[in-house]
């Protein structure tokens, strides 16, 4: 994928896709994503998720539902303040201890002990294809499975108008 079509293909400005590109491009390549329909529903799902390639943090509130990351076992959450320490991160939200020990693991990047390296950009990447590649992700996107895509990134399907939006927005810029 060149420059000009990650711009289009994320709605980006230039200087959002000049900050971009290099990251997302290699992750996509590292973790086999790289194919037009797999890379176009990768780029409308971390669109969403990062809003618009804009944060690579949770932004905070705490509202009700981050309130609840405090003390969930499924998420690895068992020393108070780990909601909290442990919010989404990286273009696809990379959320609980949990999630941040595979990742850590996976990536040889002690972001346990320092959670905000997920937010630069290479790690933003890295820790989305690593996350899109280790539950599946390529499977649904070649399939055309969006719906179901979005509900195993999401865990529902919030923003589901939006990510169809990116998509098609996508998948029009790469030829998928």
């Amino acid at each position: 994928m060149r420059k000009d079509e990650f711009l289009r293909a994320a709605a980006l400005t230039p200087a959002l896709a000049d900050r971009w590109y290099d990251a997302v491009e290699r992750a996509l390549m590292e973790f086999d994503i790289a194919r037009p329909q797999r890379a176009a529903a990768f780029i409308a799902q971390v669109g969403h998720e990062s809003g618009g390639f804009v944060y690579t943090r949770e932004r905070w509130g705490p509202t009700a539902a981050q309130q609840r990351y405090e003390g969930r076992s499924d998420l690895g959450n068992v020393v108070p303040g780990d909601g909290f320490r442990y919010r989404g991160r990286g273009l696809l939200q990379i959320t609980g201890r949990l999630n941040y020990a595979a990742l850590a693991a996976a990536l040889e990047v002690d972001v346990l002990a320092r959670p905000e390296l997920l937010e630069n950009e290479v790690l933003a990447a890295r820790s989305a294809a690593w996350w899109w590649q280790s539950h599946d992700c390529n499977r649904y996107a070649d399939e055309d499975d969006f719906e179901d895509l979005t509900r195993r990134i999401n865990g529902g399907v919030n923003g589901l108008q939006d990510r169809y939006a990116r998509w098609a927005v996508a998948k029009t810029a790469l030829g998928a």
